[in-house]
C-alpha cells in the first residue's frame, strides 16, 4: 500500500490571507486524512520524531493520507512569529480542515502537539467537520504555563515580550498572553463528544505538568482515550514509537480503512 501513496507540497491561505505551507502523503483516492499540527516553535516537519514525517508514511502504509502545515510565522509560511496567538492558531487549524474538506476528504482526524494540541482542541470542539481529534502533551491552561515563564524577566515598556522555551528565548508581542485568556480549553475538550477524543502525555514531561493531560481528559465526554508514556518527556524523546502505536491504535479503532 506504501507504494501509492506519494509527497507533495501544498500550499493555502489562512483568513488573514498569509499563504501556509504544507506537505501532503497521499494516495489515489480521497479517504481517510490526518492533519499534523507542531508545537509552540516547531515545523511541519517534525523537531521531534513524534510528528515527523516519518509517521505520516507509517500512516500511508495503514491507509491513511497526512497534511503536516506549518503555522503562520513558522517554518515555511508566511507570517511573523511575533504575531503568534492562540486564536490565529486555531483558525490556522480551520483552514487546513477546509483545505482538505476541498480536495475532498471527509474523514479528517487533527492531531496536534503542545501548543498545538491546544489548538486542535480548541477547533476540533465546535467544527463538526472534524471526525477525532488528539492532543499530545498539550497545556490545558496555557494563559498560566505561558505566564509561568515570565517571573524573571522584569517588566518592559516595549510590545515585544521576550520568552524563553526549549530552543532558547523567542519574541512575542504582549497580545499573546491576552489572546490566551479568551480560551477555554477544558470546555473546548467537553465539546468534542460524541467524537472520538485521544490524550497522550509523558510523564516525565517538565514543560507542560501531566496535571493538564488529566484536567483536559476529565473534562471531556465519551468516546475518550488517554495514554500516559512512562518516563517520557515532553518530546516524547526515546518514546515515540509507544505513541505512534497508541495513535495508530486509536486510529484503527474508531476509524478503520
Amino acid at each position: 500500500m506504501n507504494g501509492i501513496y506519494k509527497w507533495g507540497k501544498s500550499t493555502f491561505l489562512n483568513d488573514r490571507g498569509l499563504r501556509l505551507a504544507g506537505l501532503l502523503y497521499t494516495g489515489p483516492d480521497p479517504g481517510t486524512i490526518v492533519i499534523v499540527c507542531h508545537g509552540f516553535t516547531g515545523s511541519k516537519e517534525g523537531g521531534g520524531k513524534a510528528v515527523a514525517m516519518a509517521m505520516a508514511e507509517e500512516l500511508g502504509m495503514r491507509g491513511y493520507s497526512t497534511l503536516l502545515f506549518d503555522f503562520s510565522g513558522s517554518g515555511e509560511s508566511e507570517g511573523s512569529f511575533a504575531d503568534i496567538s492562540l486564536s490565529g492558531h486555531i483558525n490556522d487549524v480551520k483552514c487546513s480542515v477546509n483545505y482538505c474538506h476541498d480536495l475532498g476528504f471527509r474523514t479528517i482526524i487533527i492531531v496536534g502537539r503542545s501548543f498545538g494540541g491546544t489548538a486542535v482542541l480548541c477547533h476540533g470542539g465546535t467544527d463538526k467537520r472534524v471526525s477525532g481529534v488528539s492532543c499530545w502533551s498539550a497545556p490545558a491552561e496555557p494563559f498560566k504555563l505561558f505566564s509561568e515563564r515570565l517571573k524573571d524577566n522584569p517588566a518592559s515598556e516595549s510590545d515585544l515580550v521576550p520568552l524563553p522555551g526549549q530552543k532558547g528565548t523567542v519574541l512575542v508581542k504582549k497580545s499573546f498572553f491576552a489572546d490566551l485568556k479568551n480560551h477555554n480549553v477544558t470546555h473546548c475538550a467537553s465539546l468534542v463528544s460524541p467524537r472520538p477524543l485521544l490524550v497522550v502525555h509523558g510523564k516525565a514531561d517538565d514543560v507542560v505538568p501531566l496535571s493538564n493531560a488529566d484536567n483536559i481528559y476529565n473534562a471531556a465526554k465519551d468516546p475518550k482515550s488517554i495514554n500516559i508514556i512512562l518516563g517520557a518527556d515532553h518530546q516524547f524523546n526515546g518514546h515515540y514509537q509507544e505513541v505512534w502505536q497508541t495513535f495508530f491504535n486509536w486510529l484503527a479503532a474508531h476509524f478503520p480503512v
